[in-house]
């Protein structure tokens, strides 16, 4: 009985929170609200593949399914799931359930890690030692305690006089939550100064800084105060990819915002991200996008209207 009564909360949480993202999503896109942190998303088709670099956030899907990329991974999540990003990493995230009469909703709560760290060192969390790294995505299933925090949260947007003192209280609250789940340990081990994933992170910031630059292995190495081999082993398990694949997804992102945002030439926009021959930037871009650059950007200018993630 208690089970059922569990399953029948946490189905009225996921219906109220389809109605508040609908109240407040009244077009396709991405929407800002009150909250700075907190965006909605809604979608009433299917979608192509978005790219981009995903910071550090939480989703949680209130209508609809979606399946996000990373490398050659996928991980689809839908109502009974939420998504946590706890570093910056390049992905591609497509709508693949979604109507006119039942749009997709999604609620992005962006976070800082510092926040992350701050709750683990004011609470009596436990931390495992120092071992291998952690993936810097994953999809866990929703509960009842995590999902009423986040209706709480979209509720402050009705009383906007309450958000400046309520909301941050009810976000550390959602973290919480989200370091209480099945896979908390993950997130756990990415702001854990010290931890091996901690140091991918610091490693990855520093790319994202220099990533028009060549990467040099040893100084990143450096930096993490590992071997060259051990960087690599561990950045794989934290991105699924190795550094040089990492910084060829930040160019060519890069590249296609380039493009898509100003008129300018292919061969010119490969220089600016880092490279130094235009056939080889065109062969890139078009094993990540589909297509060489200028016929990619031509079929994303018939389409600028689609969400992201």
């Amino acid at each position: 009985m208690e089970a059922n009564n569990t399953e029948d909360s946490t189905m009225e949480k996921q219906a109220e929170l389809t109605r508040l993202i609908e109240q407040f999503s009244n077009q396709d896109g991405v929407q800002s609200t009150a909250i700075p942190s907190l965006h909605f998303v809604r979608s009433s088709v299917t979608t192509v593949p978005i790219y981009q670099v995903h910071k550090p956030a939480l989703c949680i899907v209130a209508q609809g399914r979606k399946v996000v990329m990373l490398a050659e991974e996928s991980y689809h999540y839908g109502t009974s799931d939420y998504l946590v990003v706890s570093v910056d990493l390049p992905i591609s995230g497509q709508v693949i359930q979604a109507s006119a009469k039942a749009p997709y909703l999604c609620l992005r709560l962006d976070f800082d890690p510092h926040q992350v760290l701050d709750l683990i060192k004011e609470s009596n969390f436990s931390t495992s030692p120092v071992g291998d790294s952690r993936r810097g995505l994953y999809v866990s299933q929703t509960n009842l305690t995590l999902l009423d925090a986040v209706v709480r949260l979209v509720r402050l947007l009705e009383k906007p006089q309450d958000v400046p003192v309520l909301a941050p209280l009810v976000i550390r609250e959602i973290l919480y939550r989200i370091l209480q789940g099945n896979q908390g340990e993950s997130l756990k081990q990415l702001v854990m100064t010290g931890s091996h994933s901690n140091r991918i992170a610091e490693v990855i910031q520093r790319i994202k800084q220099d990533y028009d630059n060549p990467l040099r292995i040893e100084e990143l190495a450096k930096l993490a105060n590992m071997s060259a081999s051990s960087l690599h082993r561990h950045f794989k398990e934290v991105t699924a990819m190795s550094p040089l694949q990492y910084q060829k997804q930040l160019r060519l992102q890069e590249a296609r915002h380039l493009l898509l945002s100003e008129s300018v030439d292919a061969a010119d926009v490969g220089f600016q991200v880092g490279y130094e021959s235009p056939s080889q930037f065109s062969r890139e871009y078009a094993r990540l996008f589909g297509l060489p650059p200028i016929s990619d950007i031509k079929r994303l200018r018939m389409d600028q209207d689609q969400p992201t993630i």
